[in-house]
Order: structure tokens, then sequence, then C-alpha cells
């Protein structure tokens, strides 16, 4: 095991709003593996570094704490077993993985055709792929190290919104927000059974970011979850605060 202090986490969606935050303001506590789908996270990785162009010499900080950059279709499961293969070459070790990645269209059920035509897609990046992912987590390495992972308190975050407990009608979130609505519940029954090894298994539920709480609350809900202890947890955020349940 790679002996260090910061947690090696998955990430994917690290192309997106809040992989792009989570990345710079947390490269300095986690080794971060970064999955990005065509844009990747605009911070230091193995394939850009920083530079001050008034003095191209002078040591960048953000450069100190690359992220781990990988390029991948989720929709691909060979693809999701590179990203295993890649993450544990890379760093020996899986503390955390936060499945960030969304796929979001807003259209009316009736007048619209766009959400017949991607149900599948909708439910694949934001449910069953979380699953596969955390599954071949689980099997590659988790599964027989149920002392090790207690002990780095090893867990999955899955990034849900709160239109998967709560009813927005009128800006066409149906199937989005039915996807969201089984991630939550998937996450309970991963819960259970992740807990045969020591691993936890959780949900953020934000309300709409940045519009009406900011993405750095939003990170830091994953923060909170991956050091504290509960499983089997979704984390609500709104404007009033948090609520677990």
């Amino acid at each position: 095991m790679n002996q260090t202090t910061k947690k090696v986490c998955l990430l994917t969606g690290a192309g997106g709003q809040l992989g792009n935050a989570f990345c710079r303001f947390y490269a300095d506590k986690y080794h971060i593996v970064g999955v990005y789908r065509s844009k990747p996270p605009n911070v230091p990785s193995q394939q850009q570094l920083f530079v001050d162009p008034l003095n191209p010499k002078t040591k960048v900080l953000e450069n100190e704490h690359p992220v781990f950059a990988i390029k991948a279709d989720l929709s691909d499961d060979r693809q999701l077993e590179r990203i295993v293969e890649l993450t544990l070459a890379r760093f020996d070790r899986i503390d955390l993985l936060v499945n960030a990645a969304v796929n979001l269209i807003l259209a009316p059920i009736i007048e619209d055709n766009r959400q017949l035509e991607n149900i599948e897609a909708q439910f694949n990046i934001n449910v069953i792929v979380p699953l596969k992912l955390a599954v071949m987590v689980a099997r590659n390495f988790w599964r027989n190290r149920v002392e090790e992972n207690t002990q780095m308190n090893r867990n999955v975050i899955n990034v849900s919104s709160i239109s998967g407990v709560n009813i927005y009608p009128g800006i066409g979130q149906s199937i989005y927000s039915a996807s969201k609505a089984g991630l939550n519940h998937l996450t309970r029954h991963m819960a259970y059974e992740f807990q045969s090894f020591g691993v936890r298994v959780n949900a953020t539920a934000p309300t709409s970011f940045p519009s009406i709480i900011s993405t750095e609350s939003v990170v830091q809900s994953i923060i909170r979850l991956d050091e504290g202890t509960m499983t089997g947890k979704v984390l609500i955020l709104d404007q009033e605060g948090e609520n677990l349940t």
C-alpha cells in the first residue's frame, strides 16, 4: 500500500462544475483520479500544468497536487473496468468513490420526444453506472479487506439531487427526477451489502447549484460524508440547510 496520509479518491464527472470544484478545492487533501468524458478538469494533471505568464520559471503551488485525469465513456463497461485498473495501477488502492457524473435532459414528456429518446441514457449514467463502478471497485479491491476498509473509513458517495426526493413540476425533470429517486434507494441497498466488507455508502442530494446553494457547499457535503461514520443515508441540501434521511 502507498503509505501516505492522502486518501485516493476516484471521481467521475471531473470535467463538470461540481467535479472541477472538488478538484480545485481538495487536490491537496486527496489523490484524485478525475474521470471526464470530453472536457478535462481545469486543474493541473499529468496532461497539463499551470504556468505564471509573467514569470514562467516560477513555481506554481497548484502544480504540487496534480489530478490524475482519465478520459472515458462511462456508458462502456470495458472503460469502467479500465478506470478501476488504471487507478489501482497508479495508486495501489481506492479509498473513496464519488459518483458525480450526470445525464440531465430538461423537456416535457408529451410535447417533446427528447425524454423518451433519452430514458436509457439518463438512467444508465445516473443509476446504473454508479452501481457498476462501485461493484467493480469492491470486487477488484475492497471485498477481502474488511479490517483495512474500516481503518481507512472507505466509502462510496453518490451525487443525487433533491429532485429525487421532491417533485418540481413544470421544468421538465421527469426522467432525471425518477433516476435520482432510484439512486437514493439504490444507495441504501448498496450500504446494506457493502457493510459486510467495511465500506460505507451514502448520497448527497443538493438543490440547484449554484443558483440556490453554492457549488462549494455541495463539495463540502461530500467531504463531510467521507469523514463521517454514517451509512445508508441521503444528505439533503437546500437553502434551509441540511437534513439526513
